[in-house]
């Protein structure tokens, strides 16, 4: 609800500050006071066009700012969340805008900058207008869906069409997920075999790498120590054993000589230590004749055992370069290029069960949302028959309204069903049906809107928060009866709510709850909040003109008591 409205130098108005109630107020004033300035500063406050002829002449700039008490649970506060605005649903929100006189704006939320798009969303939230020149909602056919819906009682209807089309969205998503997993196994399935029928005849083994490289260093020694080994044989060979062995006998005969002929002489002790010597190199020789055939033996392989293995090895790792792993991940990838083989069968499976998902799925929503269309149908019939009876005393009684519910092509189906929903009216017998604002004129407009928001609030079709409402002379062209009409039905609407409007009818702002005088005084718009007596004043003005008479005051105080 609008509690609060300040105005600083716009047009003629120098400084005012209005604080709105709840039910119907009025704006009463003579031709050209300056009405309709009250709400192009409300407008510019939330978020409506602005030209820099609103700044009032001599002034830098001009500024509106609104001020909304709303319940916690107002749409506003998501929206303000969204947009990343500090807001503290316990204390008042505030709109705010300044109009530069070259035309610049800068606009605020709570004293926070906020961009003039935003102050609009607010807007549309908060308020609505219906006029003469501007009908603000439900010219708008994106919102008569909503209204209808929550006009027909449609919200378990709707809340199960989208449940619906929740599920069948994401089963889409599956089946299209899946899909494009099948189409990219289905290209990687002729390499997936070629690779695997490479790794199958390459059969790497875990630990094979390491022990290749073990058995090529070894046998690369081998082959290089085998060389010298057949060199070490070739040298001994060349008799040495055989010379020791002639040494040694002719040693020990020389010897024995010696012993026999001195024993306790020098020669005969060194022949001993000399066939000693020798005898220990004979037998060292021997051994070492006999270990070099041994070595010889332990290094004897296959001629090409090298060769195989250092061909197996770098077998090995050229596949391991090429499918980018370590060669000790070959029987891994092996493992995996088998699965994926085997995978792609399984995955066309799993494409039959999302397709009959999806068809589930489909056939789900269409329930849902056949069964929302219906309650659609129901719900509009009901609230054309309603708008029906509010029209002819609204001197509507050659007008025609119905509520058009069309289906929407498959594309365009969504979480609120597949039905376009369009507010239409004829004006006169045999013409066509066509939108709001394409048929009736301005002041049919605004009696329209009056009538279609008179049999909503009747079946809470506005909901919990609905905006303040704002009728800009709804009353033009019309007086007497009609006008009283219009009167009756603003009351009905303010009864639950907040609805302003600039009237020059003394029916209609008889019915008020509150009463503003504007008026023009030495060149400023000024606003006067009226008192009862001044009000029975006020009417009379407009019942009678310039000069109000006693009976003036007695028909005003007559409306004012009906």
């Amino acid at each position: 609800m609008l509690i609060g409205l300040s105005i600083r130098d716009v047009v003629l108005i120098e400084a005012l500050d209005l604080a709105p109630g709840r039910g119907l107020t009025a704006l009463t004033g003579e031709t050209g006071a300056g009405k309709s300035i009250v709400l192009d500063a409300l407008g510019l406050a939330t978020g409506a066009r602005a030209e820099a002829g609103l700044v009032r002449h001599g002034a830098a700039q001009a500024s509106a700012a609104a001020v909304f008490a709303l319940p916690p649970g107002h749409p506003a506060w998501v929206l303000l969340n969204e947009k990343g605005i500090t807001a503290d649903p316990s204390e008042d929100l505030v709109l705010r805008r300044q109009l530069s006189a070259d035309g610049r704006s800068r606009a605020f939320v709570n004293d926070q900058p906020a961009g003039v798009a935003a102050l609009k969303e607010l807007g549309a939230l908060l308020l609505e207008v219906h006029g003469q020149h501007e009908t603000v909602g439900l010219l708008d056919a994106r919102t008569h869906r909503t209204l209808l819906d929550g006009f027909g009682g449609c919200a378990q209807a709707l809340a199960a069409t989208g449940k619906a089309w929740t599920a069948l969205r994401e089963a889409r998503q599956a089946a299209e997920a899946l899909r494009e997993r099948i189409a990219r196994a289905a290209a990687d399935s002729e390499e997936a075999a070629l690779r695997l029928a490479e790794l199958d005849r390459l059969d790497p083994r875990e630990g094979e790498e390491e022990k290749l490289a073990q058995e090529r260093a070894l046998l690369g020694a081998a082959e290089k120590g085998l060389s010298e080994i057949e060199a070490a044989r070739e040298a001994m060979a060349g008799g040495l054993v055989s010379k020791l062995s002639q040494g040694l006998r002719s040693l020990e005969r020389a010897r024995d000589r010696a012993v026999q002929a001195g024993p306790e002489t020098a020669a005969a002790g060194k022949l001993v230590e000399a066939v000693a010597a020798l005898e220990r190199t004979l037998m060292e020789a021997q051994e070492a004749e006999a270990a070099i055939d041994g070595a010889a033996e332990a290094f004897q392989f296959e001629p090409d055992q090298l060769d195989k293995a250092e061909e197996r090895l770098f077998a090995l790792r050229a596949a391991a370069r090429k499918l980018n792993v370590a060669v000790e991940d070959l029987p891994a990838a092996r493992v995996r290029f088998a699965d994926a083989l085997r995978g792609s069968e399984s995955l066309e499976a799993a494409m039959a069960e999302a397709d009959k998902a999806v068809r589930v799925a489909e056939a789900a929503f269409t329930s849902a949302a056949d069964a929302l269309s219906a309650a659609r149908k129901a719900a509009g019939e009901g609230l054309a028959q309603g708008v029906m009876v509010e029209l002819p005393p609204l001197k509507l009684e050659k007008a025609r309204f119905r509520v058009a519910v069309e289906p929407l092509g498959e594309d365009r189906a969504g979480p609120t069903g597949r039905d376009r929903v369009a507010f239409e009216v004829s004006t006169n017998p045999g013409a066509p049906f066509g939108p709001l604002d394409a048929i009736a004129s301005g002041g049919e407009l605004a009696r329209f809107a009056l009538a279609l928001k008179a049999v909503l609030a009747q079946r809470g079709g506005e909901g919990a928060y609905g905006p303040t409402l704002i009728f800009d002379e709804v009353d033009q062209g019309v007086g007497g009866a009609v006008a009283d009409a219009v009167g009756l039905r603003l009351k009905r609407l303010a009864a639950e709510g907040q609805v302003l409007v600039v009237t020059h009818s003394p029916q209609v702002a008889a019915r008020a709850d509150a009463h503003w005088r504007i008026a023009k005084t030495s060149g400023k718009t000024e606003v006067e909040a009226l008192p009862e007596a001044a009000r029975e004043e006020e009417i009379a003005r407009m019942l009678a003109g310039a000069e109000v008479t006693p009976a003036a005051r007695a028909a005003a105080r007559a409306l004012m008591d009906a």
